[in-house]
């Protein structure tokens, strides 16, 4: 078997690895002699196998498995494991159908590749792929997946956008390079019937807000009257909802988002669509002051709870916007209010959204439960891997 460095774990990393969680905090490890990124192999106390594991020198996740102890380590050839699961994720995304030309193809703990996440722009010939590696191993072993998603993918160019502040935690630097091919600054995308122009160096994410491409399209199903688009970003709720709607106000506190929105709406010939730069939690007090009301609202703001310590922040951020929309909310009108603030789970923001309709004096029935978009798998026993909420309401009276 191949000599790989060890890492002791404490009986509590144990019990976190017996339960099915990857990861191991810098607390629960007993001792370490692994370089920075290296493929380890994890031991208890006790010396009993746990698996092996990618190594961080800096990350307060010291340990991220990627075989358990329930797999066997010795068939463990780290470049024949990463090709497979490679392909795996690959195969994946070419049975689900999606109906765009941009979605994600690597999904970090949810395909089992941690730190790395990989998508794709484009379609037929010229297709771009987007690559970020958020910890030290994938970061050191960026070139060998260029290297491999050229020869599975064969894109046009390869973007490694990896300017994330998570990196700074792993202690790696930040920056954006192209790495194989050409990557244009801007690329015109589909999702669903809509075109949206991106820009992979400068965009949000990688260039566009991906997981929320089917909420787009189950939105648009909802959409009637007139709607509001909150933090509407560069349209992709707005610009799906406006062939239903009557009209669709964008609020976007950006102006740069909204310029691009407004020249997305143009390309789409969405002539019903104004895009309006606000802080939009005044500029929902302006339009309750004003008597608005709108029979579809969609509310998709930024994460408000970056960490634990800022979940009772967050929360009342989350009960001001969800008070005002369902004050502004006709009766019988939708709200599709979302949260991709992981440490707010579904039963918090749920209480959250029930909290903010009694003081609205708002009867709500909750219509749909919604997550990230399906190129986003979540891994069981891993919470962190599903962290949007989207809540589909229907005010009554």
């Amino acid at each position: 078997m191949q000599t790989r460095p060890l890492v002791v774990v404490s009986r509590h990393g144990v019990d976190r690895l017996r339960s099915g969680h990857p990861w191991v905090y810098r607390s629960d490890v007993v001792s370490s002699e692994a370089e920075p990124g290296d493929l380890v192999r994890v031991l208890s106390e006790r010396r009993r196998p746990l698996g092996i594991a990618w190594w961080s020198s800096a990350s307060q996740i010291a340990v991220r498995m990627l075989q358990g102890f329930q797999e066997s380590e010795g068939s463990a050839d780290e470049r024949a494991m990463l090709d497979t699961r490679l392909r795996t994720a690959l195969d994946d995304r070419a049975g689900l159908a999606i109906d765009a030309t941009a979605f994600r193809l690597v999904h970090a703990e949810g395909d089992r590749l941690p730190g790395l996440i990989v998508d794709r722009y484009g379609d037929g010939e010229r297709v771009w792929l987007v690559v970020q590696t958020l910890c030290q191993a994938t970061d050191r072993r960026l070139a060998a997946f260029v290297d491999r998603l050229v020869e599975f993918t064969q894109p046009a160019g390869v973007l490694a956008r990896n300017d994330p502040k998570v990196r700074l935690l792993e202690g790696l630097d930040l920056r954006v390079d192209v790495v194989y091919g050409d990557v244009p600054e801007r690329i015109d995308v589909r999702d669903g019937p809509t075109t949206m122009r991106v820009d992979l160096r400068q965009g949000q994410k990688t260039g566009l807000f991906l997981d929320q491409r089917e909420n787009h399209a189950a939105a648009a199903g909802y959409a009637r009257g007139r709607v509001l688009d909150a933090f509407a970003y560069h349209g992709g709720f707005a610009l799906a909802m406006a062939r239903r709607a009557e009209t669709v106000l964008a609020v976007e506190s950006s102006e740069s988002a909204v310029a691009v929105l407004r020249d997305n709406a143009a390309r789409n010939g969405a002539t019903n669509v104004e895009g309006r730069e606000a802080n939009v939690f005044d500029e929902l007090r302006e339009l309750e002051v004003s008597g608005a009301r709108f029979e579809t609202i969609v509310l998709d703001p930024p994460a408000f709870a970056k960490n634990r310590a800022a979940v009772d922040r967050a929360a009342a951020a989350y009960k001001e916007i969800n008070l005002r929309a369902l004050k502004l909310l006709a009766p019988g009108g939708h709200l599709l209010t979302c949260s991709c603030s992981h440490h707010v789970d579904e039963a918090l923001f749920l209480a959250i959204v029930e909290s903010a309709a009694a003081d609205a004096h708002a009867s709500i029935v909750l219509v749909e439960r919604r997550l990230q978009a399906r190129d986003h798998p979540v891994l069981l026993g891993v919470p962190e891997t599903s962290y949007l909420k989207c809540l589909v309401l229907r005010r009554t009276g």
